[in-house]
């Protein structure tokens, strides 16, 4: 019996993800979490999904897809590799993981149908997106469609951030009543770093100026 009542949350412990667990808990009586562990560098942010899961009382989950490390190296999977510090004019950053959100999303799509769940929310967004084809509405779209043909099952991938961009990332976050939980508690940075992370790579950067213009906007 489908369960619309419930939804499960891609949660990765960052503030996009940390975003999209808050939004569901106003509106599903039950929200399930889902993280994976894909031998990523930034790897606390396991810690800080943990953290925030127990905070929430939200029963968490963390998968083993290190097989990501093996197949698409990456400046997210190997040390040795540095993080492009802007998203380069041709071609993707080498912070892109092939495959991820396909993975995760199909993954999660299994495990939502055990619980009879057809809501998965993910964090993705096409507008602040640093050249990544798989936060696309298209890409969406399209695996929603597969994945209800595959497992002949209804599901609905619900992207909150889809059309906004950082800066109303952090608005919803402070209407949601979670500003300084997603501001003191997430792990975005790709190196690693908790809160305001290292302030160079393309997700502090793009993290940090939605914030600022955030807080300008209520003075």
């Amino acid at each position: 019996m489908k369960n619309k009542n419930e939804a499960v949350v891609v949660f990765s412990g960052g503030q996009d993800s940390t975003t999209c667990l808050l939004w569901a808990l106003k509106r599903y009586r039950k929200v399930y979490a889902v993280s994976f562990d894909y031998g990523q560098r930034h790897v606390q942010e396991l810690s800080c999904a943990k953290k925030i899961a127990e905070k929430y009382n939200v029963e968490h989950k963390i998968l083993d897809m290190t097989l990501l490390n093996q197949l698409a190296p990456n400046s997210l999977t190997r040390n040795d590799i540095v993080v492009d510090e802007s998203v380069p004019s041709n071609g993707l950053p080498n912070s892109f993981v092939d495959g991820r959100n396909l993975l995760f999303l199909s993954f999660v799509a299994v495990y939502a149908k055990q619980l009879g769940i057809t809501d998965i929310i993910t964090g993705v967004s096409q507008s602040d997106f640093s050249g990544y084809p798989d936060c696309r509405d298209i890409f969406i779209k399209s695996l929603n469609t597969t994945l209800n043909l595959a497992m002949d099952y209804e599901f609905d991938i619900i992207t909150p951030l889809m059309w906004i961009d950082k800066m109303e990332t952090w608005k919803l976050a402070d209407e949601l009543g979670g500003l300084e939980v997603v501001r003191d508690m997430t792990l975005t940075c790709y190196n690693g770093i908790m809160g305001e992370g290292c302030g160079n790579c393309p997700a502090c950067k793009l993290r940090k100026k939605g914030y600022d213009l955030y807080m300008a906007s209520k003075m």
